[in-house]
């Protein structure tokens, strides 16, 4: 799953909080992928857990357009570590997206549907309502002046290197890199915060 090795690339299993059997999330989320058409397997054939909603938020960044976009606690603190890090050797990180509901994964499917595409191709880009790793409030999308944001032009910016070579020293790994398992594309832009060593 590491092609290449860099730093930063590794594909190492990741923490999840799964919902257990006959758990309402799982419940609703079932309900979801009968309603998208997608199969009840859809977990285990992609090796994604379930990832129930945060149910504590602050707000990490404050748009131009007067939205919040909002982080796990613990993640928002890493998150300004990792910045002003990153800010002392002249790098600039920009948060891009955060937390995501549930239902605000479900309509990003139904817009994506409306407009043509297939099932497959969406799932290819966006997890299926309930898998995503946005509605921890743990992941988060990073962009960078000057880079169009969420492309994979973002792994040839320097701010991609320095995430490659210090996002670990602030429990960030990447979450989907080049042949990960789980049918999604490879994405230099999204990260997830785990904890330092091992802590979840």
């Amino acid at each position: 799953m590491n092609f290449g090795r860099r730093p930063g690339h590794a594909s190492l299993p990741a923490p999840t909080v799964s919902a257990p059997p006959n758990d309402p999330f799982a419940e609703r989320i079932a309900t979801e992928l009968q309603a998208l058409g997608i199969a009840p397997g859809y977990g285990e054939q992609r090796q994604l857990a379930l990832q129930p909603e945060a149910s504590e938020l602050v707000t990490a960044r404050v748009l131009k357009d007067g939205r919040e976009l909002k982080l796990a606690p613990a993640t928002a603190h890493a998150w300004q570590a990792l910045t002003t890090a990153a800010a002392a050797e002249n790098i600039t990180l920009l948060l891009i997206s955060g937390f995501r509901s549930v239902a605000y994964q479900r309509s990003i499917l139904d817009r994506k549907l409306a407009e043509g595409q297939t099932l497959e191709q969406i799932l290819q880009v966006n997890a299926a309502p309930g898998f995503s790793e946005h509605h921890t409030g743990r992941a988060v999308d990073i962009g960078t002046p000057g880079c169009p944001p969420l492309t994979e032009a973002f792994e040839a910016t320097l701010a991609f290197a320095w995430l490659a070579r210090r996002a670990a020293d602030f429990g960030f790994r990447l979450s989907f890199p080049r042949g990960n398992p789980h049918g999604v594309i490879y994405e230099p832009w999204h990260w997830r915060h785990h904890g330092r060593a091992g802590a979840l």
